[in-house]
């Protein structure tokens, strides 16, 4: 491992960023003047409960990553706006089992904390263990082994404060809930007290997603409230002791969008807090409905200002709504190369933003058997289990965007299928697929909601050899095509977006916390796919502005 050392690293680039300037050319990643604005949100698509951390002129920030595997994605960005992704906390079955874990499931409100040259990151792996966290010294990777706290409650925090000691803050209870708080052993995970109640809230249900901060001499408490929809809300509250008693601020919620019904960002809530030499910030959720209360693509992440008033209480963006597009702060720019559109495969390792379902079973997949190509072998679990389907997925991450790739298949049964899959949930996708019908190489398109076809699967013959498969997304509907004989696009039909939304899928099958994912996919549907399927390239491509 690595060692990281981000002051030594600021002087360097701030020396290189000169030398460029005198030459009038800056390379991508290095920083400009600041911008006057920027938009919202910052991350876009399935990357919810953000949590900011910052080491010098560099902030770093996590996201929950529930049922998908790797865990936790870790970005970098050095002015709160452009960020890029450096790696996964958690890259291990041994950091993090997700063995028939179910949709939602998994890893939930991840934390992350800086101290004395070490990083840490604080989550709850929901049904399989509880509350743990992993320790690293440089952010990309790789991180440690699990350090396992208690199985009780979720949404952990950690505040290092002055003396050694470190505050371990979480959810507990049901319903209302409230936060509960202990001292920590850092280097063991031991409490070393039981954990005691220290706020119930503002009043609103599901007091969640603490994070204790001492600023100023003082311990600010900040929850979420109302539940993760669209009563959501931020409250605070402050005291001179990490124990309370807390006072509420008066002016309690300080962010919620839920009395802005018209408004395009909704869901507002599960914030933390950044200093910058900008004053502060939070970054927190949101969510874009579209076609009325209907979100599809995730809870994304938004940035937005906040200033201390003369009482001493935070006031976001100066008691103003978040907005899509907001005055940025007053930091030099710093922008990275855009990710290509297409994806080869010709790398040995998958790039950073793909993802599988749960664990992945290894002799599932190979990026080196036929070099260029990302190979699937197809087994029993398909897209509706509860399983590790052979399947590698990346976020939908535009509202209108196309999703394309080049499939070599050659099924010898009518169970074994591989092609493209849109994914809400296990009970909850749309897929094409290059399969066997009638003794023919078809396509077929299904849709799947709540478990069941909404319709009868239609089948359309193709030739033999590769063939591109398609999605075409829409604010309000997918379309998808395969390629002819003749090498056009031939649309198989129509699917609405807003059956992959949070909203439709509500409780069914638990709840759904996650958004929309484009993945590549071989099942046999029972029984081993008797061949590999080979993914020759994959592109995601946002329709141009």
């Amino acid at each position: 491992m690595n060692s990281f050392k981000p002051a030594r690293f600021c002087r360097a680039r701030r020396t290189i960023a000169l030398l460029f300037a005198l030459v009038g050319f800056l390379p991508g990643g290095l920083a400009t003047g600041p911008a006057k604005t920027f938009q919202n949100p910052i991350l876009p698509g399935f990357y919810p409960d953000p949590s900011i951390c910052r080491v010098g002129d560099d902030y770093y920030l996590v996201n929950s990553s529930f049922e998908f595997f790797p865990g936790v994605p870790i970005f970098h960005s050095r002015d709160l706006v452009h960020w890029r992704q450096i790696g996964y906390c958690l890259t291990r079955k041994s950091q993090l089992n997700l063995d028939h874990a179910r949709a939602s499931g998994g890893i939930y409100a991840p934390t992350l904390r800086y101290h004395n040259g070490m990083f840490y990151m604080i989550t709850t792996l929901v049904d399989k263990g509880g509350n743990f966290f992993v320790t690293a010294t440089n952010p990309a990777g790789s991180w440690s082994e699990p350090v396992w706290v208690d199985s009780s409650g979720m949404d952990p925090s950690l505040l290092f404060d002055d003396g050694g000691k470190v505050y371990y803050t979480r959810h507990e209870g049901q319903g209302d809930g409230y936060i509960a708080q202990a001292e920590i052993d850092i280097k063991t995970g031991k409490l070393t007290e039981p954990v005691k109640k220290i706020w119930g809230g503002a009043g609103g249900v599901w007091v969640e997603g603490p994070h204790l901060y001492k600023i100023n001499g003082k311990y600010y408490l900040m929850v979420s409230e109302g539940g993760t929809s669209y009563d959501h809300r931020v409250t605070v509250a402050r005291s001179d002791s990490p124990w309370g008693p807390f006072e509420s601020d008066p002016n309690n919620p300080i962010l919620t969008h839920r009395f802005l019904p018209n408004h395009p960002i909704q869901v507002t809530g599960h914030a933390d807090l950044v200093d910058t030499p900008d004053g502060w910030w939070l970054v927190c959720l949101g969510v874009r409905p579209q076609g009325g209360r209907f979100h599809h693509i995730g809870r994304e992440t938004f940035l937005a200002p906040v200033a201390f008033n003369k009482e001493g209480w935070p006031v976001v963006n100066e008691n103003k709504p978040i907005e899509l597009t907001m005055p940025a702060p007053k930091l030099p720019q710093d922008t990275w190369p855009k990710l290509p559109a297409k994806d080869d495969f010709k790398s040995k390792t998958l790039a950073l933003q793909w993802n599988y379902l749960r664990n992945p079973v290894e002799s599932e997949y190979s990026l080196t058997e036929r070099p260029g190509f990302l190979r699937l072998y197809g087994s029993e679990a398909n897209m509706s289990s509860q399983d590790s389907p052979a399947f590698v997925g990346r976020r939908q991450m535009d509202f209108d965007c196309a999703a394309s790739t080049r499939v070599e298949f050659k099924p010898n049964n009518e169970n074994e299928e591989a092609g493209l899959v849109v994914r809400g949930n296990d009970r909850h996708h749309y897929d094409i697929a290059v399969t066997l019908k009638d003794g023919k190489r078809q396509v077929l398109f299904r849709k799947v909601f709540k478990g069941k076809l909404v319709e009868p699967v239609k089948y359309t013959e193709i030739q033999d050899g590769p063939v591109v498969l398609t999605v075409k997304a829409a604010p309000l509907s997918y379309e998808f095509f395969c390629q002819s004989k003749d090498g056009k696009p031939v649309s198989l039909g129509t699917a609405p977006t807003k059956d992959l939304s949070v909203e439709a899928i509500g409780f069914d099958y638990g709840m759904c916390f996650t958004g929309v994912y484009f993945g590549m996919y071989a099942t046999g549907n029972g029984e081993k796919c008797t061949g590999p399927a080979d993914f020759n390239w994959f592109e995601y491509r946002p329709a141009e502005k």
